[in-house]
């Protein structure tokens, strides 16, 4: 395994050319941004390509050298800061021709390209000819053999910037959250308005071959129906649709809501529209019906903190990526799997890209939904569960409790939502438990019904109530509550609480034969400090605050000039809010408690701030995590710098508080309770079949008692005993945390110097065809 290394020489005679190209997409420029400045820390020397490859072939003012001013508060706007253009003359060889020539002149021998299948092929093709085209120019007399020698080999990196998340490899394509934003914050408008006239609404999302962004937001917003071009509804679809429509309004709903992809199609590869949908609903059931098509709207706005850390993340990789390059090395894109960056051969992403529009053209609708990968069916699979299937006639006698542990997040209800439909699916009776382990004590159970939580997934807080309390001495009467209500099985989401709490009851199962039932938790907190999970529901609805937060506060400082904002955020002694939030707004340092620091980091990031003051860029945000240090606390920072920066720089301070807890879910947060919701259920039911005997539920090995958690590229489940020996119970958080790796980044996008980062895990390149299995015209 490859360990942290200094990168910062490792560019120095190089040259690197960026460029956006095709549609644009939010966190395009965190992309730009982290590229030029670490192809500047690495010693290369980084131009900008503007408008696309059209600047490419125009040359001139439109290849410029890039500094590192030149990218500050790009962060946070959406679209591409460097232009973007539709060329048809790079399609051309003549083009491709007079685009070569302007880079061997300028002796640029790396190009990083951000843009759709489309740009990324382009760039491809221009590779594998750049030695042809060479040759042409020098027979044309346009370079000299000493001006083609120099340049011989062009490398080329990939990141792929589309909302559409229709590029196969990677699980998020840059601004495909930023859009998901955009819609849910439409749809959460619109059905407030469906709700007071009961209406039927049909949105229609981008999204021409791909139905990711229908999908997500089908699932994020609970939607009655959703059409995708990957997978066209059944041939009497208009009998089913009603039926569907009718049965939600005789659950008690208000309101109908069907997604739409543009892209939707029927079975026979004919085009499903709006109007078509709208016409059946309103016709055949006489509902009062809208539609919207939402079209550009979903590409504006400001980026997402998770498409800024995205784009920043792709961007050092895609650094890496050139000056590691070979002529050997294939063209490579660099992507996201779970949470890890990844490299893959560009050709085979580019291939199976196409092998799903042939399977579709085909008729091979479950072969397109394969090739787009786990995630997309896993949101399949959950979609088609919720939204298709109906309680049973006949139940299955088990009752499964859900409780709610430790301090309100975003995302919560949503998980609640998905694992009470999923559990009535299953057969089950659904018991809701309020205010935590001090409900399940006092007995606050009661039965929770399909219509009651309809509508949960957009709802910010807990619904059910939640208390920090563990069971404790509670102990017994919760166990005598257990058999009482007759619980089977407990699902618990909730922060480091219910984790705790969680221990507490598998412990006392020695004593209470009542606890030996299967437990699930679920993570849940905006601290993201739970063992056993990489992310937890609630945390990405807080860091988009904190973002949002931290650029109103750099406004205001760009305008006074020479000020520097100290903000502290929650987390405990988890210090994942902060580095992400660093991350995504551009902070000069993130103080936390995993990093441990001392008067002289402190001197040193006071210094750097008074150098940063004689640049153009005359503003500075520094972040601490509320428990990052008992001795240097917020208000300790602030006389520090506000002392030590007299005369260059003023200082203010920010307590961003209880605001990070609340708001609506991002799309993310619902994506994934609503997903954790539902495997959790379907475990239970499988772990309940398991435990069942002699006519009653005995389960009392440690693998009954699970935390589900995402662990880099898929959910699992893992024992709670398990996770002991990785758990800092004095401080509250996991002792190996992946986003730490994420935290050099951080420090070079601040411009500071001899860095060490970890690219131990993106050293190798990885095969995409393999995994996803090649398909040719028939089953996998």
């Amino acid at each position: 395994m490859a360990h942290p290394k200094d990168h910062s020489k490792m560019g120095i005679g190089r040259s690197i050319a960026v460029l956006t190209s095709g549609g644009d997409a939010q966190g395009m420029n965190a992309a730009v941004r982290a590229t030029v400045r670490v192809g500047i820390y690495t010693g290369a020397k980084v131009y900008f390509v503007h408008e696309g490859y059209q600047g490419l072939v125009d040359g001139g003012d439109n290849i410029k050298p890039a500094t590192w001013e030149s990218v500050s508060m790009m962060l946070q706007l959406g679209g591409t800061v460097i232009g973007s253009a539709r060329c048809m003359d790079f399609k051309e060889k003549w083009g491709r021709l007079k685009a070569a020539c302007n880079l061997v002149k300028l002796g640029i021998t790396n190009l990083c390209v951000i843009g759709g299948d489309g740009s990324l092929t382009g760039a491809n093709q221009f590779r594998t000819e750049w030695s042809e085209l060479l040759a042409d120019l020098t027979k044309q007399g346009k370079i000299t053999a000493e001006e083609a020698k120099r340049s011989s080999h062009l490398n080329i990196v990939g990141m792929v910037g589309s909302i559409d998340n229709d590029f196969c490899g990677t699980d998020m394509t840059i601004g495909t959250d930023s859009a998901l934003h955009r819609i849910i914050e439409v749809v959460d408008a619109i059905t407030t308005t469906a709700q007071s006239h009961q209406r039927t609404f049909i949105l229609e999302v981008m999204g021409r071959h791909c139905g990711y962004l229908a999908l997500v937001t089908a699932l994020a917003c609970g939607a009655d129906w959703v059409f995708i071009p990957e997978m066209p509804p059944e041939d009497n679809w208009e009998e089913h649709l009603c039926q569907r429509l009718i049965a939600q309004r005789e659950r008690g709903s208000r309101l109908n809501v069907i997604i739409m992809a543009e892209g939707a199609q029927d079975r026979k590869q004919k085009p499903i529209t709006c109007d078509q949908v709208k016409n059946l609903v309103s016709k055949k059931l006489g509902f009062d019906t809208r539609s919207t098509i939402l079209g550009h709207v979903q590409r504006g706005g400001t980026p997402s903190a998770f498409d800024r850390i995205l784009g920043s993340r792709m961007g050092v990789e895609a650094v890496m990526a050139l000056l590691e390059a070979t002529p050997e090395t294939p063209a490579c894109v660099v992507s996201l799997s779970g949470n890890m960056a990844i490299r893959l051969p560009l050709m085979e992403c580019v291939q199976v890209t196409k092998d799903v529009t042939v399977a579709m053209a085909e008729g091979r609708f479950q072969d397109a939904v394969n090739l787009r990968g786990k995630s997309f069916q896993n949101n399949w699979n959950t979609y088609k569960m919720l939204a298709h299937l109906s309680p049973p006639e006949v139940k299955s006698n088990i009752n499964i409790a859900i409780v709610n542990v430790g301090a309100p997040c975003a995302g919560m209800n949503a998980a609640v939502r998905s694992a009470v439909r999923t559990g009535l699916i299953q057969g089950h009776q659904m018991l809701a438990v309020h205010d935590g382990f001090d409900g399940l004590s006092n007995g606050q159970i009661q039965p929770i019904t399909w219509a009651e939580v309809g509508g949960w997934t957009g709802k910010g807080g807990s619904n059910l109530g939640t208390k920090r309390h563990l069971p404790g001495k509670n102990i017994e009467q919760i166990s005598l509550n257990i058999a009482k209500f007759n619980i089977h099985s407990l699902i618990i989401i909730g922060g480091f609480e219910a984790y705790l709490g969680g221990l507490e009851l598998v412990t006392a199962r020695e004593k209470y034969e009542e606890l030996c039932i299967p437990m699930v938790i679920i993570p849940a907190t905006v601290s993201n400090n739970v063992p056993g999970s990489d992310f937890s529901i609630g945390a990405d609805t807080a860091l988009n605050t904190i973002t949002t937060t931290c650029d109103r506060i750099k406004q205001s400082a760009a305008g006074t000039k020479r000020r520097v904002f100290i903000i502290e955020t929650m987390g405990g002694y988890c210090g994942y809010l902060a580095t992400m939030a660093g991350l995504s707004s551009g902070a000069d340092a993130a103080y936390i408690y995993e990093e441990p620091f001392h008067i002289r980091d402190l001197e040193l990031n006071v210094e750097h701030l008074i150098e940063k003051m004689k640049t153009s860029v005359k503003r500075g945000l520094i972040l601490r995590n509320s428990n990052a240090n008992d001795n240097y606390t917020t208000q300790f920072l602030f006389n520090l710098y506000s002392e030590e920066g007299k005369g260059t720089f003023d200082c203010r301070m920010n307590i961003l508080g209880h605001m990070q807890q609340g708001g609506t879910p991002t799309p993310f947060d619902r994506n994934f309770g609503t997903k954790m919701g539902a495997k959790s259920v379907l475990w239970l039911t499988d772990k309940l079949k398991e435990c069942y005997r002699h006519g009653r539920i005995f389960a009392n090995t440690p693998d009954s008692a699970c935390v589900l958690g995402m662990k880099r590229r898929s959910l699992i489940f893992q024992p709670l005993a398990s996770l002991k020996e990785d758990t800092d119970f004095e401080h509250r958080i996991p002792k190996t945390e992946w986003w730490l790796k994420l935290r050099p980044i951080l420090k070079i996008l601040a411009r500071y110097e001899a860095v060490e980062i970890d690219t131990s895990e993106a050293v190798t390149m990885e095969h995409i065809i393999k995994k996803t299995g090649e398909i040719k015209g028939g089953k996998m």
